[in-house]
């Protein structure tokens, strides 16, 4: 038996695990173009999930995605703190909980 599954990027030991439920995965590895698609999809994904269930494991799920990301574009870590630092700085951060409600001129 066959079980209709649309393509989506998974966890390394998840075809491990499947097979360790007596199911067969079919899978292939990523060409970089693939991948660079598949992880801001999933990325897509993990986000819906935490507006709906609002866990840490959802948390940790998207930074897991944003860590691989940000390896696939070639973007340190430290590049990425430095540019989170220099924007807090510029223009602050969300701690105030300010809502714009409109602009008059």
């Amino acid at each position: 038996m066959v079980l209709s599954y649309k393509m989506k990027l998974v966890r390394d030991k998840i075809p491990d695990i499947i097979k360790k439920n007596g199911q067969k995965p079919i899978c292939h590895i990523a060409n970089d173009e693939e991948y660079k698609e598949a992880l801001l999809k999933k990325l897509d994904e993990e986000v819906k999930e935490f507006q709906h269930v609002k866990t840490a494991m959802e948390i940790g799920d998207m930074m897991d995605i944003l860590d691989a990301i940000s390896d696939v574009f070639n973007f340190s870590k430290e590049d990425i703190e430095k540019e989170r630092v220099k924007k807090n700085q510029e223009r602050g951060s969300f701690s105030k909980r300010i809502i714009l409600d409109k602009i008059e001129k």
